[in-house]
């Protein structure tokens, strides 16, 4: 059962070519030259307006889902006198003008919902309100807390997998914890092999099991009350961490999220689970679409889909270093005097304090590596210029408005299909090239034999 109705219803791996992947291409006009999340722009987004301010066909609300083009907003706060409606799901879709400027509407945004029918329960989205923070891999926002979920087997963890997910973590400026699930299934040596492994590594994670819920405790202290987003690969258990979180809570009457569960019990029903594949012994996709799901004390748990390499957009070359715990640790230790010169990246360089004599140095000059060839290509792409997308207008009572920018000659705006075939086509003649350059490097080889 699809879970949003259509509107007419109710090791470490070679990589030869690190280029971001096509779908990654939509956010490579916002890749920020900090790996930290920047906060949005004061005149881009508002905070959430009074009750009294609000018309009798507006709310404001939480979105709880996304799929295709609609979003599902759980209400917080309605007009006076329209009360009950709190806590009603809402099916939406987004106003024309907040794509046409950008402004991406995320699962866990705070939005101004208008048009509202609280009969068929169907609104437009007008307006985000400003984030806390926000997530690349998966798109949430406001973000208190990530968990970074894997298993000591089926699937056994990859250190270049694992360390793709920790550098994405790091690079948000989040909280968060990493936890191995399905202890059930390793003896105590792998256990403690792993546990003194991430600790060279600078983290100390969490063992726990889901089917024989043991280990949980500890977890959902830190979750309590929190928005949370659960990350990790396939197969490792995220969804079945979900439901054992949620499971036997007992939700008061008197909080808003209790009439919407008893409205749709099947939209926060328990999360779909499936088998590791025999053949690969990795996860299959079971989770599709961000959700967020409620648990007690107002917090809500994000199941995303599982992916195997997170896309790094926000980690840059001179930011990829205060992702690893092992290199703050060893300038700390150095803190006097430090590396030479300020735009060290860490390879050796004159004067350079950090050696390489550490376990996931490789992967530290392979992922630089790829975020080199990342922020060159951006570079030919889009060039210097720094003019965003979007002007603001002063309008009544002094209140900033934003619209669309124009190029200058041009009275239409680029289409981002246009933007991203032109990408692709640049990349495929890169490709190319590189197969060229590889082909005739093999002939020479060859030859000389």
């Amino acid at each position: 059962m699809p879970l949003l109705p259509p509107p007419s219803t109710a090791t470490l791996p070679h990589l030869r070519l690190p280029l971001p992947l096509p779908h990654s291409l939509r956010l490579l006009h916002r890749a920020s030259r900090h790996p930290r999340l920047l906060p949005a722009p004061a005149a881009a987004s508002l905070p959430p307006p009074p009750p009294y301010a609000l018309l009798p066909n507006q709310a404001t609300g939480l979105v709880a889902a996304s799929q295709a083009n609609f979003m599902r907003v759980i209400v917080s706060s309605t007009a006076p006198g329209l009360e009950q409606h709190q806590g009603t799901d809402l099916l939406c879709v987004v106003r024309a003008l907040l794509k046409k400027i950008r402004r991406r509407v995320l699962v866990g945004d705070r939005v101004l919902v208008g048009a509202v029918d609280w009969t068929d329960r169907r609104g437009m989205i007008e307006d985000v309100f400003e984030r806390r923070s926000e997530v690349v891999d998966p798109p949430v926002a406001n973000v208190d807390r990530l968990v970074v979920l894997f298993s000591l087997d089926q699937p056994q963890p990859e250190p270049a997998t694992l360390t793709r997910f920790l550098v994405e973590a790091e690079s948000t400026g989040i909280p968060f914890v990493l936890a191995f699930n399905k202890v059930e299934l390793a003896d105590d040596q792998i256990i403690s092999y792993w546990r003194d492994r991430l600790k060279n590594w600078g983290y100390d994670p969490l063992f726990l099991s889901v089917d024989q819920r043991s280990g949980l405790s500890a977890l959902e202290e830190m979750l309590e009350g929190q928005t949370t987003v659960v990350v990790g690969p396939s197969g490792v258990g995220k969804s079945s961490l979900i439901n054992a979180l949620r499971c036997n809570q007992n939700i008061s009457e008197e909080d808003p999220i209790h009439q919407l569960l008893e409205q749709n019990s099947k939209w926060f029903g328990e999360q779909r689970v499936g088998p590791v594949s025999k053949k690969s012994g990795k996860g299959k996709h079971t989770t599709r679409h961000v959700s967020l799901l409620p648990i007690v004390d107002g917090g809500f748990l994000a199941d995303t889909p599982g992916f195997n390499q997170p896309s790094l957009m926000k980690v840059t070359k001179r930011g990829l270093a205060e992702t690893f715990p092992e290199i703050r640790k060893m300038l700390e230790e150095n803190e006097s005097s430090g590396c030479l010169f300020n735009d060290c990246v860490h390879l050796g360089e004159h004067g350079c304090v950090v050696k390489g004599d550490w376990e996931r140095y490789p992967y530290y000059l392979q992922l630089l590596d790829e975020i080199k060839i990342r922020e060159s290509f951006q570079l030919r792409t889009f060039g210097t210029k720094r003019e965003g997308d979007v002007r603001y207008k002063t309008g009544a009572m002094g209140v900033k408005q934003a619209e669309p920018r124009l190029q200058l000659k041009k009275h239409r705006r680029v289409s981002r299909k246009k933007l991203n075939q032109s990408i692709l086509d640049e990349m495929d003649s890169d490709m190319d090239d590189l197969d060229d350059d590889y082909q005739f490097g093999v002939s020479r080889r060859t030859s000389k034999r």
